[in-house]
């Protein structure tokens, strides 16, 4: 009745079981992080979000051909990939932890030895969990509200002008397709906010501060150079991806490219609230994205039932919510931290090597089609921008030495960019 949507009670019948697992792996999850084994967190997100893209593909593409395009069976079906990706991700953990709890339980004795250990009166530890725990639980609300605020207020809007069933087949575009591939990018870059958060409180209390903002940084960077590509290409070939992808769906191109926009923003604003964590200011991600959230509300109630606009309301709102959830966790950042972020390293040569990639990847893509299959040009063109994208990063200078052999492989890949007389050896 909320929804206005009673087609939704199977979706919500298939997507229930995945509250059960969430629940045990975010327990895991915690378990490992405490450990400061950041790789088992990031793995296992990384494969939920890959997972999740790939089965909602899947099992909607065959429930579309089975049911002849049945949107509510597709809706349902959409739903139950993410319940059996949740499900892959807690088994991942499940797995692991069995594997190495005994590990884990040994070596615990020998940390409690250590310098740095201080013993703490479970009194005072639940007051540390609790202290943590709720402002980072408020923010997960806070998401789930963003979510249903589309869910309660997308199909009202469009029923202002238009009938009921295309209501909600748009919406259907946006939750099942759109959503599922903007949100693929964010795996990527999930593992730079789960590792910042031990690893900043730990440099912060050792008062290693100038090391702390290296790391900073460099998350940062990395992150603007994983999502400006993941922005404008999935701006750009928009239509080829759905395509792709949704051969027997390929609508919302244009609501793609729009949400497509967001994808900037809440990958930085995923990165800033790991520091804020780091740093102890726990309220401020869920405080920035409540505003962005409320303001979001707003836009959807405004934009969604005007008939020029319409399902790109919602993609409007979101990229207004995002920006202003990142902003306000940027100045808070800005404001705690001093730390000086050069314009045209962050800003101007990751849009400069981005803009080299879009140009150079469609124009090939074009060249192909004329002789080619659309579909294997795509292809051709996709894999072609990202090894475009690489090289204009390297070759611009946009990381230093330092900062290459940060990442995986960091060591390896300098000696070959040396190599190449991309960089000169020191």
């Amino acid at each position: 009745m909320l929804l206005q949507i009673p087609e939704a009670e199977l979706t919500l019948v298939a997507l229930s079981p995945s509250v059960f697992f969430v629940s045990i792996a975010s327990v895991i999850r915690g378990y490992f992080n405490g450990h400061q084994i950041m790789s088992t967190t990031a793995n296992s997100q990384t494969l939920e979000q890959v997972a999740k893209t790939l089965l909602t593909i899947i099992v909607v593409e065959i429930v579309a051909i089975a049911s002849q395009s049945d949107v509510v069976l597709m809706a349902a079906g959409a739903n139950l990939a993410t319940t059996l990706s949740v499900f892959l991700s807690f088994a991942y953990l499940y797995r692991y932890y069995k594997f190495k709890k005994q590990n884990l339980v040994i070596e615990m004795p020998e940390v409690c030895q250590g310098p740095t250990y201080a013993k703490k009166s479970t009194k005072e530890i639940l007051k540390s969990i609790i202290k943590i725990s709720v402002p980072m639980s408020i923010s997960s609300l806070v998401s789930s509200i963003n979510k249903n605020i589309d869910s309660i207020t997308v199909v009202r809007g469009l029923k202002t002008f238009m009938s009921d069933e295309m209501a909600k087949f748009q919406f259907g575009i946006y939750t099942g397709k759109v959503d599922t591939l903007v949100g693929l990018p964010l795996s990527f870059n999930i593992a730079f906010a789960t590792v910042l958060v031990p690893s900043i409180s730990k440099l912060l209390a050792q008062n290693l501060k100038k090391d702390a903002a290296k790391i900073i940084k460099f998350s940062l960077l990395a992150t603007i150079l994983i999502g400006l590509p993941c922005t404008f290409g999935m701006i750009v070939f928009a239509e080829q991806i759905l395509g792709l992808l949704f051969p027997n769906a390929s609508e919302g191109t244009v609501l793609l490219q729009i949400t497509s926009l967001t994808i900037i923003f809440m990958m930085m604003a995923q990165t800033i609230n790991g520091v804020l964590q780091g740093i102890g200011k726990y309220r401020v991600p869920a405080t920035a994205l409540a505003c962005g959230v409320f303001v979001k509300l707003i836009l959807n109630l405004i934009l969604i039932p005007i008939p020029a606009i319409g399902i790109n309301g919602v993609a409007i709102a979101s990229i207004v919510c995002h920006i202003i959830s990142f902003s306000i966790g940027f100045m808070v950042l800005k404001r705690t931290i001093n730390i000086k972020f050069s314009v045209r390293k962050f800003v101007i040569k990751p849009i400069l090597a981005t803009l080299v990639m879009c140009v150079t990847s469609y124009v090939l893509y074009v060249l192909l089609a004329m002789i080619i299959p659309w579909k294997i040009a795509a292809i051709i063109a996709i894999g072609f921008a990202v090894v475009i994208y690489a090289l204009a990063v390297f070759g611009l200078g946009i990381l230093n030495k330092e900062e290459i052999h940060r990442l995986p492989k960091g060591k390896f890949i300098y000696k070959m960019l040396v190599k190449m007389k991309i960089y000169k050896e020191d």
